[in-house]
């Protein structure tokens, strides 16, 4: 996969001031995003999270899932310590697209999970690329991350992708920092239907 840089601006937020980065696919236009904070250029390990948009749960704070809050969080700990990245990824509802991921609601509506609806559509249970990863963190001149996630698939799905080398450390977003937040109950019903498979 091809990306270029294309802007940098300056994004002040509720939770501390950021600076917005602007990247493109060449081949397919499809746009990403950097927010960082601080200098993460410096060689050292930086705070990092890899964010797959989510209008849903980050724009309309729907409670089917916890992407929203996971965000907040994110950025809530990168801002508490001063220095930190998020790549916010485009691909929407794992990758199907937003007016697929409403169609897959609809079939969560019907008692489907996450995983279940997107098989009923045709797709593959997760279709997120993170390729484009490693050339966003080497423009931003990033080493090495404490990766900040709960999803140990998207860990092993970067590590396909060779990213291994670039994740220090595996922090749960909020267990070592603050930002904790409690699941709503939709979400917690989600996680018990994948856990009963």
């Amino acid at each position: 996969m091809s990306i270029v840089f294309i802007a940098s601006s300056k994004l002040p937020t509720k939770q501390g001031d950021f600076i917005i980065h602007a990247f493109e696919e060449t081949d397919s236009r499809q746009e990403h995003i950097a927010l960082t904070m601080g200098d993460i250029a410096d060689g050292q390990p930086v705070l990092a999270r890899i964010h797959s948009e989510c209008l849903t749960g980050d724009g309309f704070g729907s409670l089917r899932c916890d992407c929203g809050p996971q965000l907040e969080a994110a950025m809530q700990n990168i801002a508490q310590v001063g220095r930190g990245v998020i790549l916010y990824l485009r691909q929407e509802g794992r990758g199907i697209g937003l007016v697929n991921k409403v169609r897959a609601y609809a079939l969560q509506d019907q008692g489907a999970d996450t995983v279940e609806a997107n098989e009923q559509l045709g797709f593959a249970p997760d279709l997120r690329e993170y390729s484009m990863c490693e050339v966003m963190l080497a423009h931003l001149g990033v080493k090495q991350v404490r990766l900040m996630t709960n999803n140990p698939l998207k860990v092993a799905a970067l590590e396909q992708h060779n990213l291994e080398e670039f994740i220090l450390e595996k922090v749960r977003n909020g267990a070592k920092l603050p930002g904790t937040y409690p699941p709503s109950p939709e979400i917690l019903e989600e996680y018990r239907k994948k856990r009963g498979k």
